[in-house]
């Protein structure tokens, strides 16, 4: 048995998670192994009978914790928090070198989120990216265009991040979006490099297209709707609990009246929605094991997908295929208009999800259903009815709150996420909804700021709706560093300034 990643070893994984030897369910994934992990297996299965056998110890002997990087950098809350995130962008750098782990090593420098997050996660990095740019450090920003080209060629997608682990799924696809900020800079040719790996990423979300049919109606990331139409779902290759949060996806497969496997895999597809975990995924609306997010037909994600079929189209465009062009514009013509049909609600006034199996409108307000306004998919009078539920229901002191609920998981009332308060602003923004894109931009950054100049941190997420509370909810204690937050807040400062 050929074994590359500690999450592979079985027993001894398993007994591991469930016994808790570490308290953060993703250490023991990204531990370094001292000898090759056939010999760490056998050894296992030779001791673990023995009346003297420790498990821990047994870790401590085998295995090294996942690598600490000491800067010796020391945060100075009396700095601007702008100069803050400039020494922050060197704090979180990490350089390419091998690691006998999980880790899938990339050809070039990149930016990590902090805390826990030890490698790159995709959807992050195009939010850090746009802190980079403000920065100047176009380099890094290539660095990491470059970083997911290799993973695309080499793996077939981008995974959720570059581990091991992670390889079974990818994350909401920021790649298109990623290539354009880096055209800004540097020019068209930035598009017409990227088109073979955009094109490989757009088939990765559209495998098994030609297999569906009245009686297949569901294949991989893709649903058929009962008009024909195909829009695209979040899903994972594997029905197996996430090696990172084993114990935790065991226990809640027990409390579900799902399979285990069902479960297993739609807590993967939650995580490759990058919103694990919100009441947005629960057939309940409430209950965290009646997850069901493999039904759901996400908003946000078909816009990304029409944007992806767009910026290919545009490509193929500038690299002089014509006929190229026009398959992926006639493709982006029909996502819009299934986007419309499906995700519109009109008596809620809000882009929502849509329940592939119950054959209706999911009813969660979130902003999820700013996406069709960044992306330029609404209406004008669609999108003055989402600024008016959006400012009714989901602004609050300190920016947008994610949902309406509050259930404890970490992508619901009360946390506000710096991805989400981006993407509301700029699809504001593009309706010429300037005033209440300002409010939000400027109630975000004076949070930021006050829980900087109150902790010396940035966190990777925030209590919107008491602003003297810190964030709570979901798998692990609320992390700080934080790539995306640092590259929205310099971005939102830029444009709007620190003063309310």
């Amino acid at each position: 048995m050929q074994m590359e990643a500690v999450h592979q070893l079985e027993g001894l994984f398993s007994a591991v998670q469930l016994q808790q030897v570490f308290p953060d369910g993703k250490t023991f994934p990204d531990c370094l192994p001292k000898y090759p992990l056939q010999v760490i297996n056998d050894k296992y299965i030779s001791q673990q009978a023995l009346p003297s056998f420790s498990l821990q110890a047994f870790v401590q002997e085998n295995f090294l914790p996942p690598p600490e990087y000491k800067t010796g950098y020391t945060t100075d809350i009396n700095e601007p928090v702008e100069k803050h995130i400039e020494h922050l962008w060197d704090v979180l750098t990490r350089y390419p070198a091998p690691e006998n782990s999980s880790l899938i090593a990339l050809p070039n420098p990149y930016i990590v989120p902090g805390g826990r997050f030890r490698e790159i996660y995709y959807w992050d990095s195009y939010f850090t990216m746009l802190g980079l740019q403000v920065s100047g450090r176009v380099a890094m920003m290539q660095n990491m265009v470059d970083n997911f080209a290799y993973l695309i060629n080499n793996i077939g997608h981008i995974p959720n991040g570059n581990r091991q682990y992670y390889a079974g799924r990818s994350q909401p696809p920021f790649y298109a979006l990623m290539v354009q900020l880096l055209r800004e800079n540097k020019g068209d040719s930035v598009l017409v490099n990227a088109l073979p790996s955009l094109e490989k990423e757009y088939a990765f979300w559209m495998r098994g297209k030609q297999q569906l049919h009245e009686t297949n109606t569901q294949v991989n990331r893709l649903v058929l709707l009962p008009d024909g139409a195909v829009l695209n779902r979040y899903w994972d290759e594997y029905d197996t609990p996430r090696p990172e949060a084993y114990r935790e996806d065991i226990e809640l497969a027990h409390k579900s009246t799902e399979a285990p496997q069902t479960v297993f895999r739609n807590l993967r597809a939650a995580a490759e929605s990058g919103w694990d975990f919100s009441s947005r995924w629960f057939a309940d609306g409430t209950t965290f094991e009646t997850i069901h997010i493999t039904d759901i037909i996400p908003v946000d994600l078909n816009c990304l997908l029409f944007y992806l079929e767009q910026t290919l189209a545009e490509g193929n465009r500038l690299a002089g295929n014509p006929a190229g062009a026009a398959i992926y514009t006639s493709l982006a013509i029909k996502r819009k208009l299934a986007i419309e049909r499906y995700c519109w609600n009109e008596t809620a006034g809000f882009y929502v999800d849509y329940d592939a199996a119950a054959n209706t409108f999911k009813d969660d307000i979130t902003m999820a259903g700013v996406f069709p306004l960044f992306f330029g998919i609404a209406c004008n009078e669609c999108a003055e009815k989402v600024a008016v539920a959006l400012h009714a229901k989901l602004l609050k002191s300190g920016g947008c709150v994610t949902t309406t609920k509050t259930s404890g998981q970490q992508w619901d009332s009360p946390n506000g996420w710096a991805p989400l308060q981006y993407m509301t602003v700029k699809g504001l923004e593009k309706y010429n909804m300037f005033q209440l894109a300002a409010e939000i931009a400027k109630r975000w950054i004076h949070l930021n700021i006050k829980v900087f100049k109150a902790t010396g941190k940035l966190m990777e997420k925030y209590n919107v709706v008491d602003t003297n509370l810190l964030a709570g909810g979901g798998e692990y204690p609320s992390q700080d560093g934080f790539g995306w937050t640092n590259g929205v807040l310099l971005k939102f400062i830029k444009i709007f300034g620190t003063k309310r």
